[in-house]
């Protein structure tokens, strides 16, 4: 049934070209016009490219190789649900040339795949792609691509009571609108694999649209690419929660170029029995430090460097989700999966077993919100900064949790206060 194609290598040779803009027949077919300004050379010409092996073309679809990583980690987590479930029907949203779904009849083994994409034009380039895998007919079908906005898309499938097990929305900006159709169309215990590339209102920017979107007004922090990750889970926690079910966060992805947030959802039934894990993160610009609020603590909102408990350094964001980005144990299967088809090592871009590695760190329950750039500590402090990993030894000496940050290198996450974490600092650069 399927073509002898080995997910071993990711292949760094793709040749960008020229921006063509494609027409747009409908406003979720070319994703917004917005984006173009901030997107240099997306749009490429119809040539073959390579990815893990596998050879696709792009025509004037949207597409960035740089988020093969993000098509890895969703490609790595089909397959273990596939494992543990024994079948796998995924829903591609908007799937552009249909790599993603070519990448997940192929290497997961989806059982079906639907390809959808709004804009029709794109029927030859995404059909070519998924041909390489045999459509089968009838209850044997593997594939099939339609031309329907998202949202549709989901809503017919559901009225159907014909659901996925994963529903993967490569989307741009902060257009949350599907999230509701997406969990009904979702079967409990599924994967909702969500995008958002809205970096401004992540970095407090455009804090009514962020309201809009995810319910959340967000203010800038120094670590506001944490912040877009939260705000897209807490977006996500707060439709589920309408529709009577709650979402755990099996990993979060954060990439520079768009910039990109992806995060990985599995949804159940019933609401969250407490509420500990989404409110609000304060941050003092005068010190540093930064804290968490639940709704019922919003009165009591201070710093610890302040005399007063209102303080005009204070900024404050949310509601968002406040506990782990991701599921150690869960990301820590991915990463023996990824051992197992020989994708750690590679050296193109960030080492696939060093992310899956960041994030089995940052998974730790005592980690707060946010992160710790070293320069920004050294400079506080007025002092140079010391080496990451002897100021991480250091802060696990004195019993406080830290880790790296996949987000950002040069940064920590730690429970440490700001003034305690510049003492240990000085005393180990004296050391």
């Amino acid at each position: 049934m399927l073509l002898t194609l080995s997910p071993k290598t990711l292949s760094s040779s793709f040749t960008v070209h020229k921006s063509q803009i494609p027409r747009c027949k409908s406003p979720n077919s070319c994703r917004s016009q917005s984006s173009k300004s901030r997107f240099n050379h997306i749009f490429v010409k119809s040539e073959v490219q390579i990815e893990r092996n596998l050879e696709f073309e792009t025509g004037e679809t949207f597409f960035r190789h740089e988020s093969a990583r993000g098509r890895d980690l969703g490609v790595l987590s089909a397959t273990l649900y596939k494992r543990s479930n024994g079948s796998l029907r995924v829903l591609d949203a908007m799937c552009g040339c249909g790599i993603r779904s070519l990448r997940y009849l192929v290497e997961a083994e989806a059982d079906f795949v639907m390809a959808n994409d709004a804009n029709d034009a794109n029927r030859r380039v995404i059909t070519d792609n998924l041909s390489k895998v045999e459509r089968g007919i009838g209850d044997e079908r593997r594939w099939v691509v339609t031309h329907m906005l998202a949202n549709k898309a989901m809503i017919e499938r559901y009225m159907v009571a014909d659901f996925f097990d994963m529903i993967d929305i490569d989307s741009f900006g902060s257009d949350s609108s599907f999230l509701r159709d997406a969990f009904n169309a979702l079967r409990l215990g599924g994967l909702l694999y969500l995008t958002s590339t809205d970096g401004y209102s992540s970095g407090g920017h455009r804090p009514y649209n962020s309201l809009a979107a995810y319910g959340a007004f967000i203010r800038p922090m120094p670590f506001g690419n944490e912040i877009g990750l939260r705000m897209l889970i807490g977006g996500a926690v707060r439709e589920a929660a309408l529709l009577g079910y709650h979402v755990t966060p099996l990993f979060s992805y954060y990439s520079y170029h768009g910039p990109v947030f992806r995060v990985m959802l599995r949804v159940h039934r019933g609401k969250l029995h407490e509420d500990r894990n989404y409110g609000f993160v304060t941050h003092c610009n005068l010190c540093g430090h930064s804290h968490t609020l639940r709704f019922d603590e919003l009165g009591l909102m201070g710093c610890p460097c302040s005399d007063t408990k209102a303080s005009s350094s204070l900024v404050v964001s949310g509601p968002m989700w406040l506990g782990p980005l991701h599921d150690a144990s869960y990301v820590t299967e991915m990463l023996e999966l990824a051992k197992e088809w020989g994708w750690v090592s590679e050296g193109t871009g960030m080492d696939l077993e060093k992310l899956l590695s960041i994030m089995i760190e940052e998974s730790d329950p005592r980690l707060p919100p946010g992160y710790t750039k070293m320069d920004e500590m050294a400079s506080r402090a007025k002092m140079n900064s010391p080496p990451l990993k002897k100021m991480m030894s250091a802060l696990v000496k004195e019993g406080y949790a830290a880790s790296r940050s996949h987000i950002i290198p040069n940064a920590l996450k730690t429970d440490c206060p700001m003034s305690h974490f510049v003492r240990i600092a000085k005393d180990n650069l004296q050391s």
